[in-house]
């Protein structure tokens, strides 16, 4: 089963998949926040291309494990998008992904400006890994 993640930012969306075995997930790109959230062309040949059985939306959560300040707004906007694409949503704890993405772009030698386009799909992939790992537990 693939399963598409999207780290949905104000600005910019991060996207990862998994491959068909559902075991790996994988960094894919990252997309303006508007071109996801109106299904524009951009984010839809991305379902078609790797016709994805279900999206997982990182949910913000407090260290504490409470949700996070723009839990809502993500949540709404994650349920709408998959709306749009008639994909089932499912929500993931994405606490520290981007912390982690960031530790692990530096680790890659890439400095702040450098990494500012990526920091989205890792921590995507990230949040996404952690999911089907939990999946496959079970």
């Amino acid at each position: 089963m693939v399963a598409m993640a999207l780290d949905i930012g104000e600005k910019r969306v991060g996207i990862a998949v998994s491959d068909s075995s559902g075991r790996i997930a994988s960094p894919v790109k990252v997309l303006p926040a508007s071109e996801v959230l109106s299904f524009a062309r951009t984010f839809r040949l991305l379902i078609e291309d790797y016709e994805p059985e279900v999206l997982v939306c990182g949910r913000p959560m407090t260290l504490a494990g409470e949700r996070g300040p723009q839990a809502e707004r993500i949540e709404v906007q994650a349920l709408a998008i998959g709306r749009a694409a008639r994909l089932p949503v499912e929500f993931v704890d994405e606490r520290l992904s981007s912390s982690e993405a960031k530790r692990i772009l530096r680790e890659q030698g890439l400095n702040e400006k450098a990494m500012r386009g990526k920091v989205d799909m890792v921590a995507a992939s990230l949040f996404l890994q952690t999911w089907l790992d939990a999946r496959s537990a079970k």
